[in-house]
């Protein structure tokens, strides 16, 4: 019987995150993309609204007990400027808990979500980066990345595999990295158990509060790639490489 208010909760949760998308984007996201100033003060009281109202939904999903999220040292996450943040990609909410801890956050997101209705306007108007091929995605990731803003990938590519702790790392994260010169910022999302995954359907709520605990790793410079021998492919790889074998280590530690 637990369970039954806690889907209703989760249930709700869905529909105010859509609706909320969408109301947003109608009413105060065009308000704040054209109050006057420049280009990038519009972007960043876009980033800002948009963290205030994902910190708002972390709320709510907590307070129905769908989650519970736990962090150490936030203010090097918070703090942080014009790095890749990387994270393993457990959940579905994943990228939701990362910009409620980060005023100045990007990502990058699939072309199909600048057609979905709820959300096109929230990453249009927040400067968030369409996936429309690796030039062009590099020259954008190089230009938020510049302007200080951090920018978000998660290398496993798609939520994790239940039963794995991570997936395999594409090189992505390694690439933009070396090219664009930004050194990055490794996090840690370890959860208690299995919720909100690819596997599952979306009313297939977790029967448990999802613990999430967060914690920040140490940073990875571009420089110490970028000083060694070899092309820009070997040095991805090699940095692929440490880097998956880095977050198995700490996830290890973990289950």
């Amino acid at each position: 019987m637990a369970y039954v208010p806690r889907w209703v909760g989760g249930t709700l949760c869905y529909m105010s995150f859509g609706l909320g998308g969408l109301l947003s984007s109608l009413t105060i996201l065009p308000v704040l993309r054209f109050w006057p100033g420049t280009r990038q003060q519009r972007i960043e009281r876009v980033q800002r609204a948009v963290h205030i109202m994902f910190k708002g939904f972390v709320r709510m999903m907590s307070w129905v007990g769908l989650i519970s999220v736990k962090y150490q040292d936030i203010s090097r996450l918070s703090n942080a400027k014009g790095m890749i943040v990387t994270a393993n990609h457990p959940t579905l909410i994943d990228v939701v808990v990362l910009i409620s801890l980060m005023p100045n956050a990007g990502c990058i997101v699939k072309q199909g979500l600048w057609r979905n209705p709820f959300l096109r306007g929230v990453v249009s108007c927040a400067g968030y980066i369409p996936n429309r091929g690796a030039e062009l995605l590099l020259e954008d990731c190089k230009s938020v990345l510049e302007r200080g803003t951090n920018l978000i990938i998660f290398p496993e590519g798609t939520r994790t595999v239940i039963g794995e702790k991570i997936n395999p790392f594409a090189r992505g994260a390694a690439n933009i990295t070396l090219r664009t010169r930004s050194d990055l910022l490794p996090v840690f999302l370890k959860t208690n158990t299995v919720g909100f995954s690819k596997q599952q359907k979306w009313y297939q709520l977790p029967r448990r509060t999802i613990g999430i605990d967060i914690e920040i790793g140490e940073t990875l410079p571009y420089l110490r790639y970028d000083a060694a021998a070899g092309g820009d492919a070997k040095m991805a790889r090699q940095m692929t490489r440490d880097l998956e074998n880095y977050y198995k280590q700490q996830l290890d530690r973990y289950l």
